[in-house]
């Protein structure tokens, strides 16, 4: 039995092989006949246009492969964005649809109900054209504390801008962003030698001595390295500090809200996975519900969270794509734009497929390491 299953395996893998060589075989054949040769030479041209938006410098003198690596940095910078605030919205609706009180469970509840069915398309549109574009204009712009503005032309606040000084700062940056690296070799190495675990306190050092490091460089600097830079109203619109456009805005918030939905619905299933007794037991020894939550409840629930979230994850940044809907030059946007004018239809396709791949593996990757460290170890 065991040879007959082998063989089946080479068939089946060998059947796979043909098929492929098939399709290659046909792929080659009806390339030659309209005389095009796969390559990507055309990223090193001109692209000749311009990109709405970019969160890198672009302009249309630029090759097209700057093009598609502009497009591809506005799809991480929403993907990043998205997951971060996509996670804490979740988390939050999700112990909200646990909460003994009626009202915030049954608003969590509806949130979730609506959000999970309907269609993101239809949610993005809703955000821009509903939500954004009917906001008041640049003059009459919503004014929030910060100095935050809001209006039809996105959202506009201060943002800490790097100055002369900066490239100084950079080598604390550096050491302050490797230190928790080396106090968790040096909490290892004392536990190792003490046979005792490492004080809850002394863990509060992850935060303090980066703090503290990138404090010592600023102090040290003769000017700051950082300067805030306010946006101020100049004729028509607002100049300095840091924009968010409108299509950018809906996007980050339809994905936010989204994906939140189905985080929230998950975080609910790993809360209610941990035993009551475990509930019951921190009771009695004293534990609030808050300390509940954060020391017995959510350590062992992460163990059921993780899987399921990293397949939302995965599916935030592929519904990123849908960003050509309201016009926002994310990568899928940029590479149709740069198809157009080369006609690399295949080209175009195995980069979108390539690049998209490679934020899955990556995220992926780093959730299963997590994953690995907060599973129980079998015996």
């Amino acid at each position: 039995m065991r040879v007959i299953r082998v063989a089946l395996q080479v068939a089946f893998v060998l059947l796979l092989a043909a098929v492929a060589a098939a399709l290659y075989s046909n792929l080659q054949a009806n390339l030659a006949r309209r005389g095009i040769q796969l390559g990507y030479g055309f990223l090193s041209s001109t692209a000749g246009f311009d990109i709405g938006e970019s969160f890198i410098p672009f302009k249309a003198s630029d090759t097209y492969g700057h093009a598609v690596l502009a497009g591809f940095v506005n799809t991480l910078m929403l993907v990043f964005w998205g997951i971060i605030f996509a996670t804490i919205v979740g988390v939050a609706v999700g112990v909200a649809r646990l909460s003994s009180n009626w009202l915030i469970r049954q608003t969590a509840t509806a949130y979730v109900n609506l959000i999970r069915n309907t269609p993101l398309l239809i949610q993005l549109l809703f955000w821009y054209f509903g939500i954004i574009l009917q906001l008041p204009n640049v003059r009459n712009a919503i004014q929030l504390p910060g100095p935050i503005y809001v209006s039809q032309r996105g959202l506009y606040m201060a943002a800490p801008m790097p100055t002369e000084s900066f490239p100084a700062w950079l080598p604390f940056l550096i050491v302050a962003a490797l230190s928790p690296l080396l106090l968790r070799a040096i909490f290892k190495w004392t536990q190792r030698r003490t046979d005792r675990p490492v004080s809850p306190w002394l863990k509060l050092l992850y935060l303090l001595v980066p703090i503290g490091i990138a404090a010592i460089g600023f102090a040290l600097l003769p000017t700051p390295p950082l300067a805030l830079n306010v946006p101020e109203l100049r004729g028509l619109n607002f100049r300095g500090g840091l924009r968010l456009s409108p299509e950018f805005a809906a996007m980050l918030f339809g994905l936010i809200t989204y994906t939140a939905a189905f985080i929230a619905e998950i975080v609910r299933a790993g809360i209610q996975a941990v035993s009551k007794g475990q509930v019951e037991a921190a009771h009695a020894l004293g534990l609030n519900p808050s300390q509940t939550l954060r020391l017995v409840i959510f350590p062992q629930a992460m163990r059921v969270i993780i899987p399921p979230l990293t397949s939302q994850y995965l599916n935030l940044a592929k519904n990123s794509s849908l960003a050509i809907a309201i016009g926002f030059p994310d990568l899928f946007s940029v590479a149709g734009t740069v198809f157009n004018q080369t006609g690399t239809a295949i080209e175009i396709v195995l980069l979108l497929m390539a690049s998209y791949l490679a934020m899955s593996l990556l995220t992926s990757f780093l959730l299963n390491i997590y994953n690995r460290r907060v599973q129980l170890v079998e015996r």
